[in-house]
């Protein structure tokens, strides 16, 4: 009957928050033994007044450190409640894990979108063609123009939903991401400037300010970054940096994990979406009330932009991480691009090749997929035999150049020897691997023509010699042997994809199989 007594007072408290009986000594306290997300910084000094006020008391233990992968296993439960910035991920493992119990109930207490503090200069220069990206972040990262600051998103809520934010514009579905949107090195050019990382916001606010001179921004929470331009710690102040492809909000959930506890977290979950205590929260931790109706502060904006999907399903998180890691701890790789140069090449068909090339090359609007610092390319260009070979150091700007120069040449042959270049360009890998054992090497033929001179598809696979571990990806354009294409790519561990007439798609093509594994 209390029980009951109290959710109904909760509920009125929640919906009215101006009843005398609100603010009355509760008649009953009860404690909650609550895992909480390092994020939660700001929020300690409404707890007493929470205890005070609905009788709660929130023990928050932060001692775990986690707040992403692992934080929270579904039916292996120490605590009463978690309250975390997000619990998407730990909804997916419910989901996927089988567990006949229901899913804990989970109610949204504040809102911070996941955005980008960044300096003057760098807000500036980004902003010169229009409202700033994703993709122009990006570009500007794999250019090496821009080192940023993002908490680990195997560690970090925020860190997670800023991993998914920028992988959801690079993908530009414009819908939650698929396990086919999360492609090979789409992501490796942003992380080329990931200069900083962290196991929470707060950790990487202090590592920000103790490397701010040579740091542009920070991917963070708005409330985090907020706090550091008013903490008086910084040299300027941040912009703050609502990109216009969309962001991904983190929405603080309260997670009910023992039943037995109802009670009190209806109490508390009353309280704390009070329209006061909204206010409150607000204003002592910058973030966001979850009434639209409670009247912002200035340093606030609304609308915050388009909204981005979090991913409905748990193989694409584990997929990004994945990523993610690999990124971390692999070397860039080394990229021979194949290119043939037969007669039938000519017009419309080297055009395409040269526009995606100037995509790659830093042409055009800003994009996920240009070849980033530390990045090794070789073009080859072949025809009967190799017309010409360089390899480009694409940290330069003049290198680039240079490589839409070599592409857009118009030395073109009659004839088509498409496994001999392909067995010149295994040379070159062999050597690459041969000075550099951990440098990932790949192989991106492409051809439109028969081959009709050299040694065959059969030869050049029997010849091949350890290290062997070199795929070949191969993009085949009209005329050319589809069977024989997918055949060598699947050999040696690459992949085939037939743009035939679709010529508009080769860019993509060449973008999303470039440094593969």
């Amino acid at each position: 009957m209390i029980a009951a007594h109290m959710r109904l007072l909760a509920a009125v408290c929640a919906a009215l928050a101006v009843l005398p009986a609100c603010t009355a000594t509760p008649s009953t306290h009860a404690t909650l033994r609550v895992l909480a997300t390092p994020e939660l910084s700001g929020i300690e000094p409404l707890l007493a007044d929470l205890r005070n006020e609905a009788g709660v008391e929130l023990q928050l233990d932060m001692a775990h450190g986690l707040d992403a992968e692992g934080a929270l296993r579904p039916g292996e439960y120490h605590h009463d409640a978690a309250w975390l910035s997000s619990d998407r991920y730990f909804q997916l493992e419910h989901a996927a894990s089988g567990d006949s119990a229901a899913r804990p109930l989970s109610t949204s207490i504040m809102l911070s979108p996941i955005v980008v503090g960044m300096k003057r200069a760098a807000a500036e220069r980004l902003a010169a063609d229009g409202p700033i990206s994703w993709a122009d972040i990006a570009a500007s990262a794999a250019a090496g123009e821009l080192r940023f600051g993002m908490a680990d998103p195997r560690r970090s809520g925020s860190g997670l939903a800023a991993l998914v934010g920028v992988a959801t514009a690079a993908a530009g579905t414009g819908r939650a991401l698929r396990p086919e949107d999360v492609t090979c090195d789409r992501l490796r050019g942003f992380f080329t400037g990931h200069a900083l990382g962290a196991g929470s916001s707060a950790e990487l606010a202090d590592g920000f300010v103790a490397g701010q001179s040579e740091l542009d921004a920070l991917v963070a929470p708005e409330s985090a970054l907020l706090s550091l331009n008013a903490g008086g710690r910084l040299a300027e102040p941040l912009e703050i940096v609502y990109p216009a492809d969309g962001i991904i909000q983190s929405e603080f959930p309260l997670v009910l994990l023992n039943p037995q506890q109802r009670d009190a977290y209806d109490r508390a979950v009353g309280w704390l979406r009070s329209e006061p205590v909204q206010r409150r929260i607000m204003e002592q931790t910058l973030r966001r009330p979850i009434d639209p109706d409670v009247p912002r502060l200035p340093q606030l904006p609304a609308p915050t932009g388009n909204a981005l999907y979090f991913p409905d399903r748990l193989e694409v998180i584990d997929a990004l991480l994945a990523d993610y890691e690999d990124i971390r701890i692999r070397p860039p790789a080394h990229v021979i691009f194949l290119l043939d140069f037969s007669g039938s090449m000519r017009g419309e068909r080297i055009a395409q090749v040269r526009a995606a090339f100037a995509r790659l090359t830093g042409v055009g609007e800003a994009s996920f997929v240009r070849f980033h610092p530390w990045e090794r390319v070789t073009a080859i260009r072949f025809g009967g035999e190799v017309l010409a070979e360089r390899e480009f150091a694409v940290s330069d700007p003049a290198e680039l150049a240079a490589l839409r120069n070599f592409v857009g040449e118009d030395a073109f042959d009659d004839r088509t020897a498409v496994w001999s270049a392909t067995e010149h360009a295994y040379g070159i890998a062999r050597r690459v691997l041969a000075e550099d054992p951990a440098r990932p090497v790949t192989i991106v033929l492409m051809t439109d023509g028969i081959n009709n001179t050299g040694i065959s598809a059969d030869q050049f696979l029997s010849g091949l010699a350890p290290p062997g571990n070199v795929p070949i990806f191969t993009i085949r354009i009209g005329e050319a042997d589809a069977a024989e294409l997918a055949r060598v790519a699947a050999t040696t561990g690459g992949r085939s994809v037939d743009v035939g007439s679709d010529l508009a798609a080769l860019a993509t093509t060449f973008e999303e199989l470039r440094g593969c594994r």
